[in-house]
């Protein structure tokens, strides 16, 4: 998964959840945030940000923040639609017979709707920007959809598709994930449930660039 251009720049301050300031060449420049997760342990001021420039008509801002390299030299991709396009190249790859991406089953949007033979998969996709002490942890912040789309996932395999919940882990080094109890227990609580009704929990370990990341 590749940006058409990137830009480098320095992280200032984040006035809420959708914008950041940044330094680019000396200039401020408020920049939209392609994660609305928390981040607080990478969006630090002084950090080193990578940014594009999509030049969609309409936008308040010429950039969109992507990538920023953590305190630990780490450098760590958090936009959010990321990990999807990702995964969809990915599959590409991987012998199925069908993939389709934005599949309906019950109440819920599943990511992907895959067919080997006979066999039907339903995967969700969940990406990962937490990492302490080289292990990956999710959800950085509450996450209701994502208690739903597990709920979804086990209804799922018990009605005879292969459920797999993917984490995608948007940095070099990690193999990973951890449910982080101390932000969501109830995510935690749920992922074990799903694990033991059949839910394949899958880690996608990543190498992340400036200019874009692939799974390896």
């Amino acid at each position: 998964m590749r940006y058409e251009n990137i830009t480098r720049a320095v992280f200032l301050n984040r006035p809420n959840r959708f914008i950041a300031e940044v330094e680019i060449d000396g200039h401020k420049e408020t920049v939209h945030v392609k994660n609305t997760g928390r981040c607080k342990e990478l969006l630090i001021p002084g950090c080193e940000v990578w940014l594009t420039a999509p030049d969609s008509p309409g936008r308040k801002t010429k950039y969109d923040l992507v990538a920023v390299r953590k305190q630990s030299g780490i450098l760590f991709n958090i936009d959010s639609q990321a990990p999807n396009k990702v995964v969809r190249e990915w599959l590409a790859k991987q012998d199925y017979d069908v993939v389709k991406p934005e599949y309906t089953f019950g109440d819920s949007r599943i990511d992907f709707y895959m067919e080997r033979g006979d066999q039907k998969y339903l995967m969700e996709v969940k990406g990962c920007t937490l990492e302490i002490d080289g292990v990956g942890y999710f959800p950085d912040a509450p996450t209701e959809r994502g208690v739903k789309h597990i709920r979804e996932l086990m209804k799922a395999n018990a009605a005879g598709y292969q459920a797999i919940l993917a984490f995608v882990i948007q940095m070099d080094g990690v193999t990973v994930v951890h449910p982080n109890v101390d932000t969501h227990p109830e995510f935690g609580e749920v992922l074990e449930e799903a694990k033991q009704a059949g839910v394949q929990v899958l880690f996608l370990p990543c190498h992340v660039e400036p200019e874009g990341f692939e799974i390896v």
